[in-house]
């Protein structure tokens, strides 16, 4: 099995940015018929046809969207969410068993809802931890341990792997009465997902709580309807520290009524804020889709992706709680720029001019603009507006000077997709190591989160924006790259039947002999290493701010929603659908 492949070094950026190639390549003439095209002729006449990915118009028109309304934004329900807050906030101080008080704030953040008491639950955490390492580390039961690990390493405090051995046999084995309580080895299964790498404790505890949740699912059928078969089937699934939290809160309020030990006071509070919060994100989704509409580019570039609904999507995957409306409008402008400018490399544009966007976008010089095409000279007049317009309200709000930083995460971008444009047109077939160097910029997640970073003003430091002038931090690249890794287990079959360069399976069969299957399964573990590796680093952490810490974790697991079950945002599936539709659409019935 090949080693785990090494990020770009944090000192400088692969060598994607600085235009090295792997191989020779000459630069086209200008009459030579290049990347993105067929040649054709017609009545003797040559003629240049474009490719097309042949993407489906929206689902969503302009006018569905601008018809989004709920009854829930007035002062009678706003008064009945701040009475229903205060409520839950005493039932939170004032409960004293350690175990019902670890599972409230696991409930609390399940629901959606916990960033009303983040103060309370971090005072509440911090002293647990102090607690619990004056004493060493006190033995606890099964559930309490494995709760309070995975919540306290959640929220960045470091407990040891250790303290999982009191549960183990004289054999060194994790005892067998353990895998009569299901709750317990939920709790267990969940926690090893807070792994740091190469903690051999920590793997037995997962392997040991998944072969006997997978025996009590086979056991319960695929069909149990009670709680525990549900919460069961969905952690099997995907691990609750890799899911998407907006629709994790969805989901979660959907089956908390069904749990025998459910409050009725939390379950009101939580629908109640979730249409709340879906009308603050209606009002955002309006102001971008406007936005959008306003550029025209929907209409003029008509190759490319319209997809204001599934952009929005993420939005409210990175920055899910509702004061961060701000950050949402803007992050869904570099999404539908970030959309179009990928589709121009990656299916309209001929090489030379990929190239010559490229040096403009580098340059970041309107004066520049005449040796492009029309249409782009359309798409970098709009991102050169929109970054220079962000750029003002930092400097204008803050005494910000962003727009460098910004300018130069889109010329990164640019880079990266022109080299894979050289890759496609001479027929090249990268190593795992080149394609995933160049692949975790050219995937659009540094660009989304230098962007997240600098409009969300409340995170930024002196020290964390000096590293920024030198290299990518290790939490962009780890996030990066697991939305690169979980794009390709997800698009590379479509892509692959268009004939779109080689994704990292291609590449790693083709490099290894392996095959598809094994290649996927090489993919996923890849995965599982970059999460271990920012688990690791948010407890090392000492640059970033917790929030953004969160919302790079936030794009990764927001990525391996949208494809888990194939192309969720440019085929539009309809577990993508789904998560719209419950998110978006449709409020709960209090």
């Amino acid at each position: 099995m090949a080693a785990f492949i090494p990020l770009a070094s944090s000192s400088s950026l692969c060598s994607v940015n600085k235009l090295q190639l792997p191989y020779r390549f000459k630069i086209p003439d200008r009459d030579f018929i290049p990347h993105g095209t067929v040649a054709a002729k017609v009545l003797g006449k040559s003629i240049e046809i474009r490719r097309s990915a042949n993407y489906q118009p929206s689902k969503w028109s302009f006018d569905f969207i601008e018809s989004l309304t709920t009854q829930y934004a007035g002062d009678e329900y706003i008064s009945k969410q701040e009475e229903l807050k205060g409520e839950v906030k005493w039932m939170l101080k004032k409960c004293k068993n350690h175990l019902n008080k670890l599972e409230m704030v696991d409930t609390l953040e399940r629901l959606g809802v916990s960033y009303h008491f983040d103060e309370d639950i971090e005072e509440f955490l911090r002293s647990i931890y102090c607690e619990y390492i004056s004493k060493n580390y006190i033995k606890q039961d099964i559930n309490t341990t494995a709760l309070q690990f995975r919540l306290l390493r959640q929220h960045g405090f470091n407990v040891p792997q250790e303290v999982f051995n009191s549960f183990k046999d004289e054999h060194g084995k994790f005892k067998e009465w353990l895998c009569e309580d299901i709750k317990g080895l939920l709790y267990m299964y969940e926690a090893s997902f807070l792994s740091m790498g190469g903690e051999i404790i920590l793997d037995e505890l997962k392997e040991f709580a998944l072969k006997n949740l997978q025996s009590y699912a086979k056991k319960k059928g695929i069909s149990g309807d009670d709680y525990v078969s549900k919460m069961v089937d969905h952690a099997l699934e995907f691990p609750l520290h890799w899911r998407m939290q907006r629709a994790e809160a969805r989901w979660f309020i959907s089956v908390y009524e069904m749990s025998p030990f459910h409050n009725p006071l939390l379950f009101q509070f939580a629908k109640l804020d979730f249409n709340i919060v879906q009308d603050t994100y209606h009002q955002d989704l309006k102001h971008a889709t406007r936005w959008w509409k306003k550029t025209g580019l929907r209409e003029k570039l008509d190759f490319a992706r319209d997809r204001p609904m599934e952009i929005f999507l993420w939005t409210i995957g990175v920055f899910c709680e509702p004061e961060f409306g701000y950050e949402r409008r803007m992050f869904a402008r570099v999404g539908s720029l970030f959309t179009v400018i990928d589709d121009i490399y990656d299916v309209y544009s001929t090489l030379l001019e990929a190239q010559l966007f490229t040096d403009v976008v580098d340059r970041w010089d309107v004066n520049a603009m005449d040796q492009l095409p029309d249409y782009m000279k359309l798409c970098f007049l709009s991102l050169h507006n929109t970054v220079n317009e962000m750029g003002f309200d930092c400097l204008k709000d803050h005494g910000l000077h962003i727009i460098p930083y910004l300018k130069k995460a889109w010329g990164d971008l640019c880079k990266a997709y022109l080299l894979e444009a050289r890759w496609y047109h001479s027929g090249y077939t990268p190593s795992v190591e080149e394609y995933l160097e160049n692949g975790w910029i050219s995937i659009g997640g540094p660009l989304l989160l230098v962007h997240a970073y600098f409009v969300a003003t409340n995170q930024i430091t002196n020290e964390a924006t000096q590293s920024l002038k030198e290299s990518y931090p290790d939490v962009i690249q780890l996030s990066s790259l697991i939305t690169r890794l979980a794009n390709d287990l997800g698009t590379s079959p479509h892509e692959m039947k268009r004939g779109d360069n080689p994704k990292s399976i291609q590449c790693y069969m083709n490099e290894s002999g392996a095959s598809e299957e094994e290649a996927q399964k090489r993919v996923r573990e890849l995965i599982r290493g970059a999460w271990e590796k920012m688990n690791k680093i948010q407890m090392e952490n000492t640059k970033f701010s917790k929030t953004f810490m969160k919302v790079g974790m936030n794009l990764a697991r927001l990525a391996q929603c949208i494809y888990q079950y194939g192309d969720g945002f440019g085929a539009q599936n309809i577990e993508t659908e789904h998560h719209i539709v419950s998110l978006l659409v449709q409020p709960l019935q209090l």
